[in-house]
């Protein structure tokens, strides 16, 4: 049997340890070697135990979990699971907690949390093992700057036997991430210049988080950025990031795009699925579209982006060495679907040198 996952578990709610114990201890890949009430008992424990993941709280007394990540980053960079509210400030500081090198994060519910929590068991399970993989980097502070049944994506969109494509102006890029994407996405983004062609994305993400990341990324992008409305044109130098909780699909209306919000089902388990938006793509706009697939977990957009890569589209994955989890690019990669394998931090070079191709 393989080494087991010690996991540390920070955070000041007694009722929260017992429950997250009892859950991560019921797989039988995971050891809790402790749990801490705050991060001051935390960096005793880390030292003592050398977990290879921890769960952390975001308000603790003491000092509050963003303080101690900065710190735990710089000096001991290790996997870390943020846990959070599922509110509008809960986002923002998780959003914050990612940028400065979480892994990845739990949600944690306001209201009956034993109950609420054992209903995200294996999710809770997955993201630590998955973190545990996980590639983290030193933080360097910048200044001044139970599973439902898997559906594919035919349960929301079908594939017609269209073929032929007029080609147009107007260019589309959509781009598809998970674990990590928030990051990789704003890394492309803040190098994409005011005037680039449009951008549709599908990050997975809850809910309660995707607006505010959407006005995170507006506030820092040459682009314009939206949280995506159903029956928005999509217009050159402007980005619309899907809605945490529906499918994002492109249409075409005449010479026009919009998006088109959808509320069906699950898609590789994932509502918003990169799949359907890659599939809608293919469907609305062929090859004069482009797709991107950064980081995430899983395999959800590779088969239809391999869709896309056969009607013509430029097709760009990031590279595994840049990725946190390389997981759907590599999927799409082993698919057959991709063109270009592309560190980070050349994606959007990589993107302009295509699109004057097309």
């Amino acid at each position: 049997m393989s080494k087991k996952i010690k996991v540390l578990i920070v955070d000041d709610s007694a009722l929260v340890r017992q429950v997250l114990t009892k859950i991560l201890s019921e797989d039988p890949r995971i050891e809790v070697v402790g749990t801490a009430e705050d991060p001051i008992y935390a960096r005793e424990k880390i030292k003592a135990l050398n977990p290879d993941v921890l769960t952390l709280d975001i308000e603790m007394p003491r000092m509050d979990g963003v303080t101690f990540l900065k710190n735990l980053m710089r000096l001991r960079p290790m996997p870390v699971v943020m846990v959070s509210t599922l509110t509008e400030a809960g986002a923002e500081v998780t959003l914050e907690a990612l940028e400065i090198g979480a892994v990845d994060f739990v949600p944690k519910p306001k209201l009956d949390v034993a109950e609420q929590l054992q209903n995200y068991a294996s999710d809770i399970i997955n993201k630590v093992k998955m973190a545990s993989a996980a590639r983290v980097r030193p933080y360097v502070e910048l200044h001044d700057a139970a599973l439902d049944k898997k559906l594919t994506v035919d349960a929301v969109i079908s594939r017609s036997s269209k073929s032929v494509y007029l080609k147009t102006t107007e260019k589309i890029i959509a781009i598809g991430a998970s674990t990590g994407g928030t990051e990789a996405i704003k890394e492309v983004l803040m190098r994409m210049p005011a005037d680039a062609p449009a951008i549709v994305i599908t990050q997975h993400i809850p809910a309660a988080f995707s607006e505010p990341f959407a006005r995170r990324m507006n506030g820092i992008c040459e682009m314009m950025v939206h949280h995506a409305e159903d029956g928005q044109q999509i217009i050159s130098g402007n980005v619309y990031i899907a809605p945490g909780d529906k499918h994002l699909l492109v249409e075409k209306n005449g010479a026009r795009y919009y998006c088109r919000l959808n509320d069906g089902p699950l898609v590789n388990r994932h509502k918003p699925s990169v799949d359907v938006m890659f599939r809608s793509i293919v469907e609305s706009a062929g090859p004069n579209a482009m797709a991107v697939m950064l980081t995430g977990m899983g395999a959800d957009g590779a088969v239809a982006m391999k869709e896309m890569h056969d009607a013509g589209s430029p097709t760009i994955a990031q590279d595994e060495h840049s990725s946190v989890v390389w997981g759907m690019p590599g999927a799409a990669v082993k698919e057959g679907a991709v063109d270009h394998i592309v560190p980070l931090d050349k994606i959007s070079e990589k993107i302009l040198s295509l699109v004057v191709k097309m």
